[in-house]
């Protein structure tokens, strides 16, 4: 009788580079069984030809097919995949390489505009004259639906009670909800008029006082990032002795109406405040 070397699973996953962890996940999908388990002490132990199992393996999980694949594979005696499976992999491959390509373009995007933001002012102290405003108050799925919101109900609807709006405009939004929530964001969007006009079941108008002393800040890209620009808003009021005495205001100045990528978005966030 010829000698075998048997390996122990620690020993198998020090040579082989793989985790324990992994070869007894292998082992649970029924890919790769240990060639011997003692069955008084329940050590696992694995042949030399299972070095060459667990390398096509890992071959094959590098070229992009799954485990489920892979078992699918031995379980029709081979290993190696068929000219049709492998076509089907490249054009997956294809369609990988065109996201992340697509990634890679908004990633360079991003960090352009952000190396733009750290070149200019971040913050400056204004104040926001009383106003005349026609309001509309909803509660929307997303940030995303703010575009379509204005574009679809309050322009249209603005345009038919005659709003006149003086230039070069002012539109913004306020939050009521008292904790953050993802979806149904109960939002009031607000934007400048001449004269208070006739309310309507979609448009209130009124009038807005003064804020004497507002800290603004420039937030360029997508609305479900201004958290990142309130961080250091809220690190700034802090720092400089701040307090809040009002809603935040989101300015809009470049969106989805006229700026296809929504990393060039420009808002402008306006947070009232007054010394401590």
């Amino acid at each position: 009788m010829s000698y075998k070397t048997r390996l122990k699973i620690g020993e198998f996953s020090q040579m082989m580079q793989v985790t324990v962890k992994t070869l007894r996940h292998y082992e649970q999908k029924g890919l790769l069984l240990p060639d011997e388990v003692d069955e008084w002490t329940g050590y696992r132990f694995y042949s030399i030809d299972q070095m060459q199992r667990l390398s096509t393996i890992r071959d094959l999980q590098r070229l992009g097919f799954s485990l489920d694949e892979i078992k699918e594979l031995y379980e029709y005696g081979s290993h190696t995949p068929s000219i049709r499976q492998l076509t089907e992999k490249i054009h997956e491959t294809d369609e990988q390489l065109k996201m992340l390509i697509q990634r890679r373009r908004q990633l360079l995007d991003w960090r352009n505009s952000r190396k733009e933001i750290k070149t200019m002012e971040k913050f400056s102290i204004q104040s926001l004259p009383e106003i005349i405003v026609a309001s509309h108050r909803e509660v929307i799925a997303s940030y995303e639906a703010i575009g379509e919101m204005c574009v679809n109900k309050i322009g249209p609807e603005m345009h038919r009670l005659g709003c006149k709006c003086p230039p070069p405009g002012y539109c913004f939004t306020t939050e009521h909800n008292k904790e953050y929530k993802p979806t149904d964001i109960d939002i009031e969007y607000c934007e400048q008029v001449e004269e208070m006009g006739q309310d309507s079941s979609i448009i209130q108008f009124k009038r807005l006082e003064e804020v004497p002393t507002a800290l603004c800040m420039k937030h360029y890209g997508p609305y479900d990032r201004f958290y990142e620009s309130y961080t250091e808003m809220f690190k700034y009021i802090d720092e400089q002795g701040y307090k809040i005495v009002g809603l935040p205001r989101c300015c809009y100045i470049d969106g989805a109406w006229n700026q296809e990528d929504p990393e060039k978005w420009l808002s402008v966030i306006q947070v009232p405040v007054e010394k401590v």
